[in-house]
């Protein structure tokens, strides 16, 4: 059993104003007598955070910034079997992780990731629970004992939810909820939450709600008249009699069907937007114009670096997820080349599988590129996970064999030691910072270093009247040489094989 009682900080700090986290963190310590890990933050500290001019007017993190939660005005039910199905709302939550033997450090990472997820849910955490055992617990996720004990902390601290640090069976989110009292949801219910607040486009919209109800299938529940059969004859009812016979379904069974029928709508809608998607990706692609992904983990800098590369004015918030619907932006290389930049929705360890596969058509954004701009939190305590939790859903997509820089993002917070781990660990990666422009120009020069060359190398003699060719070159095409002459404009180049069919004419 862990000790209950809350240590007293060593900075005559009042004790209620001790960061929640770090409580459990040093009960985990107290037991293990090891600490792995300070503070893994998987949100930048307030200092930390700047607005670069970059950035633009950000008018999307203004409105989505304009509502926000007055405690104190709740009158939900607090017994949670008065009311069989409840607005999901996080207030004040616990929360509660299990780890085996050794597996501290990670421990700490995914509790304090589970932290930032619930606060940019509108969450609260006042305390919680980290236990040491081989396997959760088959019953209630953390054995009877310990969850006799969650009980009394969420009465102590006064938390309406508590939310475990991996995705619960059904079985054992029914058995803790009836041990602790409150509310309990688990660490895919929190993403799909955010996923929900944070979805503007109508895509995005039917993206989570498939995910949503995926999720929602296998966990439904009803008892007392809701588990009633329809029935019929004289006893159907209320002793209607003929015309009130019914199937004999009951309400769950109704429920699920209800369910299964929106997510096929829902998967049809999907399905619906990709020809659009893909007219726009075979336009490019007939015009030969590269595209390059900006794939990584959530909150490590993605959309700040495409407002620094392109001034896209993208929305950049200090939170998990901020980003959901991809975003495509012009740019161009040195010699004029034009190039598509693609910000995408970020990752995190443990994804749902039901967003990677809501998901699918967004992230074939990322498979469909033909340079893969890897961003990784360079000031994260474990930006090894990072890396792998990425790769594995690029791969999950199609994305393995394509050509991938990796950028170890805020590099202006990480010191000169960390720096020579962080290249130990890719030797050729770049750094860069986002917030004061520090290896902004060398990632440039990466960039256009990996897109693929135009395919046709051509030597051709322009006439001055198709000034409309010499354009498309110096656009879609890389000039190797170019010289005026009396019949026209003599151009060596490198083009794609649609440009190269139009030249066919004029060649030399």
């Amino acid at each position: 059993m862990t000790d209950t009682t809350t240590p007293q900080s060593t900075d005559e700090t009042p004790v209620d104003q001790v960061d929640p986290v770090d409580r459990v963190l040093a009960r985990a310590e107290a037991r293990s007598g090891v600490r792995v890990f300070g503070a893994a933050q998987a949100l930048q500290d307030d200092a930390t955070i700047g607005r670069a001019e970059t950035d633009g007017d950000q008018w999307d993190r203004e409105e989505r910034a304009a509502l926000r939660r007055v405690p104190g005005l709740s009158t939900e039910l607090e017994d949670v079997t008065e009311v069989e199905y409840r607005q999901l709302r996080l207030e004040n939550v616990v929360l509660v992780g299990v780890h085996p033997q050794g597996a501290q450090e990670d421990a700490e990472n995914s509790l304090r990731e589970l932290a930032a997820l619930a606060e940019t849910a509108g969450a609260v955490v006042l305390d919680g629970v980290l236990q040491r055992r081989p396997h959760p617990d088959a019953a209630t996720y953390v054995g009877r004992g310990k969850a006799q004990e969650l009980k009394d902390i969420v009465a102590a601290v006064g938390a309406d939810t508590v939310i475990a640090d991996t995705e619960l069976a059904p079985s054992q989110r029914r058995a803790l909820e009836d041990v602790v009292k409150v509310k309990v949801i688990d660490r895919t219910t929190v993403i799909l939450d955010i996923f929900s607040q944070h979805a503007k486009s109508r895509e995005g919209k039917a993206q989570v709600e498939l995910a949503q109800l995926e999720y929602l299938l296998p966990r439904l529940r009803g008892w007392g008249d809701s588990m009633s059969r329809q029935a019929g004859g004289q006893v159907g009812a209320g002793g209607a009699g003929m015309g009130s016979r019914g199937p004999g379904e009951t309400k769950i069974e109704l429920d699920r069907r209800r369910i299964r029928t929106k997510m096929a709508l829902l998967r049809r809608q999907i399905r619906d937007f990709a020809p659009a998607r893909d007219a726009k990706r075979a336009e490019r692609k007939r015009n030969t114009i590269p595209s390059v992904a900006i794939a990584g983990y959530t909150n490590a800098g993605k959309s700040s670096l495409l407002n620094r590369l392109t001034s896209a004015g993208v929305l950049v918030e200090n939170a998990l997820f901020a980003t959901l619907d991809a975003t495509v932006r012009r740019s161009e290389t040195t010699d004029g080349r034009v190039y598509t930049l693609t910000d995408t929705v970020g990752f995190v360890r443990n994804l749902p599988h039901q967003l990677v596969e809501a998901f699918r058509s967004t992230l074939e954004e990322v498979g469909g590129s033909d340079v893969i701009v890897h961003v990784v939190d360079g000031s994260h305590p474990d930006p090894a996970a990072q890396l792998a939790t990425v790769r594995d859903v690029i791969g999950d997509v199609g994305g393995r064999d394509i050509p991938e820089l990796v950028v170890f993002n805020k590099a202006d917070l990480v010191d000169e030691d960390t720096r020579l781990l962080l290249r130990g660990l890719e030797p050729k990666a770049l750094f860069a910072s986002s917030r004061t422009g520090e290896g902004i120009d060398e990632l440039r020069a990466a960039i256009e270093a990996a897109l693929p060359l135009p395919a046709v190398e051509v030597d051709v003699l322009v006439p001055y009247d198709r000034g409309d060719l010499v354009s498309a070159i110096h656009e879609h095409g890389m000039i190797l040489s170019q010289a005026h002459e009396e019949g026209g404009t003599a151009v060596h180049a490198r083009v794609g094989e649609h440009l190269a069919a139009r030249l066919a004419p004029f060649a030399r």
